[in-house]
């Protein structure tokens, strides 16, 4: 006869409460790291998208200016025979009023340019105006109004409808103007409304334009300041101003 069976006791097998607690604690900082790097991709992303719709936003109102500038002064009187009596109805007087001529520059400060030209290539003068806060509903708004030109005074008699912007303009300085020998006019604002500043106006060939735009919600995640983009440019100006006599002209 066999002898009594002999039972084996198996001591269970497994993890120790101190080895779960480690194993957990490794998980939730591998878990922590991996989120941390998806917020920052993603932080990184929005900061992206806000670089690009400025820079998208600015390049093209920049752009825009440019284009503007180029017909000011288009047409006027220096190159249209206004001796002719087939105007009709009769040109006015003076002809800076009349809204068939294109004064050019009418006003110049580092916050704001005025001018006229026929902006749209329709043989219409349009009187255009690109300033700081034009509406004066947004200090940080840099806007532009674009209208028919009104037979009146080019500087009190036009009226402004305010369109594109660029937002959150930072630096209050955005214009600069330069004479044909480099000289950077001084004294600003001018306008034509005064015979020294009619001459100012008139001497302008160049335009410097420098845009600085900051959101002060959005910060670039490695640096910790709010997104700052800068736009510049210069164009040279075909400046055949009606404002003032003396002055030497290309349109002559």
């Amino acid at each position: 006869m066999s002898g009594p069976s002999k039972v084996r006791n198996k001591q269970a097998s497994g993890f120790s409460l101190v080895e779960l607690l480690v194993v957990l604690l490794i998980l939730g900082v591998v878990t922590g790291a991996i989120y941390a790097q998806i917020s920052a991709v993603q932080q990184r992303g929005r900061t992206e998208q806000v670089k690009l719709d400025y820079m998208q936003e600015s390049r093209d109102f920049v752009d825009q200016f440019f284009r503007d500038i180029n017909q000011i002064g288009y047409p006027n009187s220096r190159m249209i025979d206004t001796t002719t009596g087939l105007w009709s109805p009769a040109l006015s007087n003076p002809l800076i009023n009349d809204s068939r001529m294109a004064v050019g520059l009418v006003k110049a400060d580092a916050q704001e340019i005025r001018f006229e030209g026929d902006i749209a290539g329709t043989g219409k003068v349009q009187s255009v105006v690109y300033k700081l806060n034009g509406s004066g509903t947004c200090t940080l708004c840099f806007q532009r109004s674009q209208t028919d030109k009104a037979s009146g005074d080019p500087l009190t008699g036009q009226t402004q409808n305010w369109g594109t912007e660029i937002n959150d303009v930072v630096n209050p300085a955005i214009f600069s103007y330069f004479k044909a020998d480099g000289t950077q006019v001084t004294g600003l604002p001018v306008d034509m409304s005064t015979a020294a500043g009619a001459q100012i106006l008139a001497s302008i060939k160049s335009i410097q334009i420098n845009v600085r735009v900051q959101n002060a919600a959005v910060f670039d995640p490695k640096t910790r300041q709010p997104i700052e983009m800068t736009f510049e440019g210069e164009v040279s100006v075909n400046n055949c101003s009606m404002v003032a006599n003396g002055q030497p002209m290309s349109c002559r």
